[in-house]
């Protein structure tokens, strides 16, 4: 009899939790789409800008500080006015900043470009803080990196999309928009060049501040059930969320995480151009492919034939080998992506690019695990878990930056994909000891 009223309970509870998850699938899309323009947006604004591979790279570190800034002040925002109402107000604060890169395009202006993507990474900062809990806390925890993997793939799916929607929308047509052509033109068709380059992000941009203020009203208006954050387990009295070395360790790994992250998704478009790839404002999708792959076998794997724990040993080893592979293999020839992928009919990359863009299979799964690893045992701490952990995003400034200047100094960009080996080491220590930790003693 028992089995039978658990069994009626699970399948409630499973249908209580489709219609939040529904709405969070659609702010991952959110999260995946704006996130990953960003892989198309560096080599754009390095030519439209005339920026250096380190300037360049300011996208990512403004993007992503702002998870860093705003972190804790979100966290406060979502105490006082709750989860969902906390989603409605970053996705308005998005809405605004979409708006921002109107006045940026008609003055070219990098900085303004930045303060746009500030804005940006702002409202994205108060829905990662409130949407991962909600994705954890919905189900069993046994399984939560189950559901974080599939908000991933959507997430993912979303990345793959844009690169080409900002290819189709605002290169279409300009097959000589690079670095290269843009030199040798005159002073006067290179500034009316730009000029009508720049008109195009116009359009797309206020259709995307519209359909955010669209969702700022299904949010508010939704009827997302507040998660219930329950007490600490711990039977020992807490000081702050800095007490708890799952959590603290596990912002380090995402740190690392999403560097090596940025790194394959962003920087690939940079790698591809100055290798004269002739598609390389849409290599973010090759990464995000993979990614999504990653996920899928998250989904199918997790928890019937791996663990949470095990995913994260596979993601950190197979990251480190494609690190090793995209130092060491050639350039010059595609032989992997012929076999990959070259039956399908798109086109193939270098065998080194190839390995950035695997980057995004072997690490895809770092994230879906890390979270539910890291907010075991917090309850009620569980919002400044969660916040600590996005503060955990600014690896995607940090590292990204670094790497502009190693490949600065350096003078080419492959010198500096080795940055992403010691991060993979960090995640490895995670999945081995650092989440199985509760105490610094």
């Amino acid at each position: 009899m028992s089995t039978v009223v658990s069994h009626e309970n699970a399948v409630s509870e499973s249908r209580g939790s489709l219609l939040p998850m529904a709405i969070i699938g659609v702010l991952f899309f959110i999260f995946g789409f704006v996130t990953w323009l960003n892989g198309s947006l560096i080599p754009f604004l390095k030519i439209l800008c005339d920026l250096n591979d380190f300037q360049a790279l300011f996208v990512t570190f403004v993007f992503y500080i702002a998870y860093t800034v705003m972190a804790l002040p979100m966290s406060f925002i979502l105490r006082r006015t709750g989860y969902r109402d906390g989603m409605a107000i970053g996705l308005a604060i998005m809405a605004v900043a979409a708006l921002i890169f109107i006045p940026a395009a008609q003055t070219g202006s990098y900085a303004i470009f930045l303060l746009a993507l500030f804005g940006l990474g702002s409202g994205l900062t108060i829905l990662q803080t409130a949407s991962n809990p909600y994705v954890v806390k919905v189900g069993p925890a046994h399984s939560a990196a189950t559901r974080i993997s599939i908000m991933g793939i959507i997430n993912k799916s979303a990345g793959v999309l844009a690169p080409v929607a900002f290819t189709a929308l605002v290169l279409s047509g300009l097959a000589d928009f690079n670095s290269e052509a843009v030199a040798q033109l005159a002073e006067a068709d290179r500034a009316a060049k730009m000029q009508e380059v720049a008109d195009r992000l116009i359009a797309p941009y206020i259709a995307m501040s519209v359909l955010l203020f669209l969702l700022v009203g299904l949010v508010k208006f939704s009827r997302l059930p507040e998660i219930d954050e329950g007490d600490a387990s711990a039977s020992e009295p807490r000081s702050g969320i800095w007490q708890f070395p799952q959590v603290v360790l596990g912002a380090v790994a995402l740190f690392a995480y999403v560097g090596v992250e940025v790194i394959a998704g962003d920087t690939i478009g940079l790698y591809g151009e100055q290798l004269g790839v002739a598609n390389f404002s849409s290599l973010t999708s090759y990464t995000m492919a993979f990614m999504v792959v990653g996920y899928l076998i998250g989904v199918v794997g997790i928890p019937r034939w791996i663990s949470q724990q095990q995913a994260l040993i596979g993601s950190a080893i197979g990251g480190g080998l494609c690190v090793i592979g995209v130092l060491f293999s050639s350039a010059e020839s595609t032989a992997i992506a012929s076999v990959l992928w070259g039956w399908s009919g798109i086109p193939p990359i270098p065998d080194t690019v190839t390995f950035v863009a695997l980057m995004g299979l072997a690490h895809a799964l770092v994230w879906p695990a890390v979270w539910p690893l890291a907010l075991d045992g917090l309850g009620k701490y569980t919002a400044q878990g969660s916040a600590l952990l996005i503060m955990g995003i600014a690896g995607g400034a940090v590292v990204p930056l670094a790497f502009g200047r190693i490949a600065e100094v350096a003078g080419e960009l492959v010198s500096a994909y080795w940055i992403a080996l010691p991060c993979y080491l960090f995640i490895l220590f995670y999945a081995v000891k650092g989440h199985r930790m509760r105490s610094w003693t």
